[in-house]
């Protein structure tokens, strides 16, 4: 099965709608879906639950749906670098639910694996495990944690066959493997596609059996979040 579309746009067009719940891949600005996120706010889609790593920044990546106020709730682990983003929490105007790094991670990976909950012991005794359940465990308390599902996730990747077989680079694969098995209809942006078998089965880092649909953006921005350099002597 050829699952690669001709664009972002038309990859998104029948499938988004408001008041879904996007699972969304990238850490910081590396390893976002730059041009499925740009044609996402194109759609005018509103009222969306995020789940993602972090928000972008003002003007790059998430951050562009915030402008847009296109963003009603937030899943993340980290929400720094977005000055809309404190600005619409300060006011009311953005719900935040923020999650531990690795309980976000696997919350994502359970929700796939058709888990409902899990128990952990990241967040005891402090504001995360308010309202949570909490069992012991050979002397040691956890908390129950419920898995995350998406109507729709978008990953970004760095090579593809035409089945959806993926393979990620380096850190850029970060979030992406889990939100793209968390998401009923997954949706990936790729920098190259082959051919069904070009890709070693041993090099498969993601089955296609998670993909939908594949969009080819050659020339991604890949913008740096904070860029120090040394001063010259």
């Amino acid at each position: 099965m050829n699952k690669l579309v001709a664009s972002a746009q038309e990859a998104l067009a029948d499938v988004v709608a408001d008041n879904q719940t996007l699972a969304v891949g990238g850490f910081g600005l590396c390893g976002i879906p730059e041009a499925l996120i740009d044609a996402l706010k194109d759609t005018g889609v509103k009222n969306l639950t995020c789940i993602s790593n972090n928000a972008g920044v003002d003007d790059f990546g998430l951050g562009k749906l915030l402008q847009t106020k296109q963003i009603k709730k937030m899943i993340s682990s980290y929400v720094g670098e977005n000055k809309e983003f404190e600005r619409q929490y300060l006011s009311g105007e953005l719900e935040v639910e923020l999650t531990p790094q690795g309980t976000l991670a696997e919350k994502l990976r359970a929700g796939g694996a058709g888990i409902p909950a899990f128990f952990t012991q990241t967040g005891v005794g402090t504001l995360i495990a308010q309202g949570k359940e909490v069992r012991e465990f050979d002397g040691k308390e956890y908390i129950l944690e419920p898995s995350l599902t998406a109507d729709i996730a978008l990953v970004k990747a760095y090579k593809a066959d035409k089945a959806g077989n993926l393979v990620f680079r380096k850190t850029a694969r970060n979030f992406n493997p889990e939100c793209a098995v968390a998401g009923k209809f997954t949706v990936v942006e790729v920098e190259h596609v082959v051919e069904i078998g070009d890709i070693d089965p041993d090099d498969i880092h993601l089955p296609g059996i998670y993909v939908n649909r594949i969009v080819v953006n050659a020339s991604p921005e890949k913008r740096i979040e904070q860029m120090t350099l040394k001063a010259e002597a």
